[in-house]
């Protein structure tokens, strides 16, 4: 999902200058019923570094329903890329929004410090779907241990999906070391057609490297 480049169209800032300034009032403003108003208390909180802003950020991300507005939410939280902010994103990786759930991970890529640190946790989880969701993160995500986090997950995750989706970055990115593993997770899977065809890629792949 592209984060904001351009302010949406208005006729007027919903409030003064004046009232922007204050903190509390734009936590206020980000509840308001007008969606441009709430754009607006969602882009100058993005320049409030504080708690209180992550936290009533977070809460308004996982209940605004424009999308605009949704869209600079993410883009504040991710400026602001406290624990609270990535706490949050990271809640949300196991919503059944999916329009939410790719915009979390479209921003978590951007925190590439803050989500490495986590990353281990959020490959453990219980739900398939953050699991998913760190795989898919972990494609942009400048990080020395990648590979060894893909060959964790395709050696001791049990979902077929979870799996596929590792599989499908080690196309990308694995080397020789993770061939054993590879080939294991083709026998564990023997009547999956999908992990059959993408293991075989991946070894073609890393013997012609």
């Amino acid at each position: 999902m592209p984060f904001i480049k351009e302010k949406p169209s208005t006729t007027s800032r919903a409030a003064s200058s004046e009232n922007l300034s204050d903190c509390e009032i734009l936590i206020e403003q980000l509840e308001h019923a007008d969606p441009t108003t709430r754009w607006w208390a969602a882009r100058d909180l993005a320049e409030r570094a504080s708690e209180k802003a992550s936290k009533a950020l977070v809460s308004r991300l996982e209940r605004e329903e424009d999308p605009s507005v949704l869209e600079i939410i993410l883009t504040a939280l991710t400026c602001l890329g406290d624990k609270t902010a990535v706490a949050g994103l990271v809640k949300c990786l196991s919503s059944e929004n999916v329009t939410l759930r790719n915009g979390c991970i479209e921003a978590m890529k951007q925190l590439p410090t803050q989500v490495g640190a986590l990353m281990k946790d959020l490959l453990a989880d219980p739900d398939p779907d953050v699991r998913i969701g760190a795989v898919n993160i972990l494609e942009t995500l400048r990080h020395p241990d990648v590979v060894e986090w893909l060959i964790d997950v395709i050696e001791n995750d049990e979902h077929v999906n979870v799996c596929a989706t590792a599989l499908d970055l080690l196309v990308e990115v694995g080397s020789a070391s993770s061939a054993p593993s590879l080939r294991r997770l083709k026998a564990r899977f023997a009547n999956e057609p999908y992990i059959q065809f993408a293991v075989d890629l991946a070894l073609q792949r890393i013997s012609a490297v």
